[in-house]
């Protein structure tokens, strides 16, 4: 995480800090700046380590409304059982429509512009609903958290 944050730190960036070793960093920057930061931050990631990560960034606003818009916290959803995955790009709604409700049941998702909510009831480790098969089929790059991660990391982000 120390270099993933001088990687920040080189492009710019201010205030940087990572939320445990996933991958989550915290920074501030001028809003132009922050567009040109995922594939700058990919490519010194490939550099430095070999492999491409997808960089999908939000600020707090938009983590906010994340929040506010999960469906299934709406419907009562026990906080262990969701997710979010974050979403490079809004995608196409005929890809979405390409998407198999029932590919994984109980798991359930809604997508919801960049973000597709998760409602994993056995776990995350046993669901068919991976980025692999949601990039694939949207055309897009995802990156997944639990939803404890996520309303820290807004949290962490409003402090």
């Amino acid at each position: 995480m120390k270099d993933l944050i001088e990687m920040f730190a080189r492009e710019g960036c201010a205030s940087v800090a990572a939320y445990i070793q996933s991958g989550n960093v915290i920074f501030n920057a001028d809003p132009g700046l922050a567009l040109e930061i995922p594939p700058r931050i990919t490519a010194r990631v490939k550099k430095r380590f070999g492999f491409d990560v997808p960089v999908v960034l939000r600020t707090a606003d938009e983590l906010k409304k994340v929040i506010s818009n999960n469906p299934f916290v709406k419907a009562g959803a026990a906080e262990k059982e969701l997710h979010v995955m974050f979403l490079a790009n809004v995608p196409e709604a005929a890809r979405i429509r390409t998407l198999d409700p029932d590919r994984s049941p109980p798991d359930t998702y809604q997508v919801r512009g960049r973000e597709i909510y998760l409602r994993l009831p056995n776990g995350a480790g046993r669901s068919k609903l991976s980025n692999q098969y949601f990039d694939s089929k949207l055309a897009t790059v995802s990156t997944a958290r639990n939803w404890r991660t996520v309303t820290t990391l807004l949290k962490l982000m409003q402090a």
